[in-house]
This record gives structure tokens, C-alpha cells and sequence, in this order.
């Protein structure tokens, strides 16, 4: 090998070669596009602990629930000014006060002691109290029939110093069972039109009821523009066809006796047998006794 053709080849270079210099320089190659660098499972969740943990180390304490505190709606709720729902719209419209402050949280906690002042009115709050009575006659629910005749809360006086109220309406001519909270919540439960409690009813009517009379009421009727379902209709076994049990849903009597003045009956006499669940058994008329606690929460279950 002599020395020219040494320094060809460290040249790089053949000179009688017909292809192009190898020498030149190469456009750039486009960059392809990256998404988005995938993270590791086991990376993704420490991340995640990690900011789980920061987020509860500047979270503030939950307050723990003390053995003589209360929710603020309860508390309210209980004084028997207004259900809890109703009393959750005051505490967020700022109008309950406890100890002096506004408050607007809800779930706030207090306790008996505490001083709660609701739309102005400092409250007072009661246990509940479940009280069923056996109505007599020429007792009523209203206030404003005059001196004749007595109100049901004169019956049961002597039971409790809660301020209880009637659950529905009776006249002095109906007689049975009727039942007193002051639970409001209840309250609104048992007296709404879409109620789901049955109550049964024993009429006596003026002449004896027709079964195609029967047959109708069992079909259910419109009332005033309202649909009234009825469950079961039906004659007393062993007494007068004027003697007519009745089963249903709504708790306001005048709906009773509307059914059959509709048909040109004129009604004598109703007496509340049933309400929802709970019976006559035991209790003679005029008495009155607690519920027990099994009944309201059957009631309450409803």
C-alpha cells in the first residue's frame, strides 16, 4: 500500500466515485407528537395519599358530638314552634340566635343550657310527648264554638305540661280516637292529603245504606273537585244495614261524613275505631293514655 492510497482511505473519500458526498448535511426529521407522560400506578397513588393528607392537615377538627348537645334544626323542632325542615330556612336566613350570635351553619351543635332565640322568641325546648285519647261527644278540636261545648285539651290536662296539640279535627258529635303530639313534625305527617296511615270508621247513618250506594262509595268519588279513594266499605256484621264501617286514608272527618250526605244520608254518628295501627283496645271513652314506644315507632315508620 503506498502512502496515496493511505491517505485516501483516511479521507473518507473515493474520488472517481459517482455517488453524492455522504459529507452534506441531512434536513432535520420532523418530532413526532409526545402525549401526555404516563404516570406509574403505584407514583399515581402515593400522589394521591399525599394530597389527601395535606388536604386533612389543613381541614379543619370536626367537633365531636358531646352526650348533652343537639342539632340547632332539633332543638328548634323540639320547642314546637316548627318541623326541622322549616327551622333549617330560619337558621339559614339568619334568623336564630344562640347565646346572643347569629348563627347560619348548619348542623350546629348545642346544648340545653344553651339560650336559642328564634324570630325574636327565646325558645324552650320540650320532650316528646305521644298522648292517644277515646273522644267522647260534645268535646270538639275548635276554639271558637262557644261556651257549649268543651275543648278535647281539657281531657288531657293533667297528662303533660308540654304544649301538645290534636292530630286532626273533631266535632262534638264524633267520638274515638284521637291522638295528641307535640311533635310537629307528626303532625304535618298525619294531616297532609297524601298520607299513607289508614283510619277506619264506624257510621251510623238515618236510614239504612242502599248496597248500590255501597257499591258506589267502594269505587271511590270526587269531593268538591278532589278524588276520595276509599279502601273498604262495608255493613257492621249482626247490626242495622244503617250501621257502615269505613276504611281510608284521611284523618279530617267532615271528608266522612261528606261521603254519605253526598248520597242524601244524613250521618248520626262517627266513631274513630282505628288510627294508623293503633286501637280502642283497653282505653274506655274519655281515657287517655302514652304511647308506647314500639307504637311510635311504628307511627313514625309510616
Amino acid at each position: 500500500m503506498n502512502n496515496k492510497e493511505g491517505n485516501n482511505k483516511r479521507g473518507g473519500s473515493r474520488p472517481n466515485s459517482s455517488r453524492p458526498n455522504s459529507s452534506k448535511p441531512k434536513p432535520p426529521m420532523a418530532k413526532r407528537a409526545q402525549g401526555p407522560k404516563k404516570v406509574k400506578p403505584e407514583v399515581k397513588a402515593a400522589q394521591e395519599a399525599a394530597a389527601e393528607k395535606f388536604r386533612k392537615q389543613n381541614q379543619p377538627a370536626k367537633r365531636q358530638k358531646a352526650s348533652d348537645e343537639i342539632r340547632l334544626n332539633k332543638y328548634i323542632s323540639n320547642s314546637g314552634v316548627c318541623s326541622r325542615r322549616d327551622a333549617d330556612i330560619y337558621i339559614q336566613s339568619g334568623n336564630v340566635k344562640v347565646n346572643g350570635n347569629v348563627v347560619t351553619e348548619m348542623g350546629y351543635l348545642v346544648k340545653l343550657n344553651d339560650v336559642v332565640n328564634f324570630d325574636g322568641v327565646t325558645l324552650t325546648p320540650e320532650k316528646k310527648e305521644y298522648i292517644l285519647l277515646n273522644k267522647p261527644k260534645n268535646f270538639t278540636t275548635a276554639f271558637d264554638e262557644g261556651q257549649e261545648y268543651r275543648n278535647v285539651l281539657e281531657l288531657v290536662r293533667g297528662a303533660t305540661n308540654a304544649k301538645i296539640g290534636a292530630v286532626g279535627r273533631m266535632d262534638k258529635n264524633t267520638t274515638g280516637l284521637l291522638l295528641f303530639t307535640n311533635d310537629t313534625d307528626m303532625i304535618r305527617k298525619f294531616t297532609l292529603p297524601n298520607q299513607k296511615s289508614s283510619k277506619i270508621y264506624q257510621i251510623s247513618l238515618d236510614k239504612n245504606l242502599k248496597f248500590e250506594d255501597l257499591e258506589k262509595i267502594s269505587k271511590g268519588l270526587v269531593l268538591d273537585g278532589h278524588r276520595i279513594f276509599v279502601e273498604e266499605v262495608s255493613y257492621i256484621d249482626n247490626e242495622p244495614k244503617s250501621e257502615v264501617g269505613l276504611k281510608l286514608r284521611t284523618a279530617n272527618v267532615k271528608v266522612v261524613r261528606a261521603i254519605f250526605e253526598s248520597f242524601e244520608y244524613n250521618v248520626l254518628r262517627i266513631d274513630r275505631v282505628s288510627f294508623a295501627g293503633l286501637t280502642k283496645k283497653n282505653l274506655p271513652r274519655g281515657n287517655w293514655r302514652f304511647l308506647t314506644d314500639q307504637e311510635i315507632i311504628n307511627l313514625k315508620n309510616i
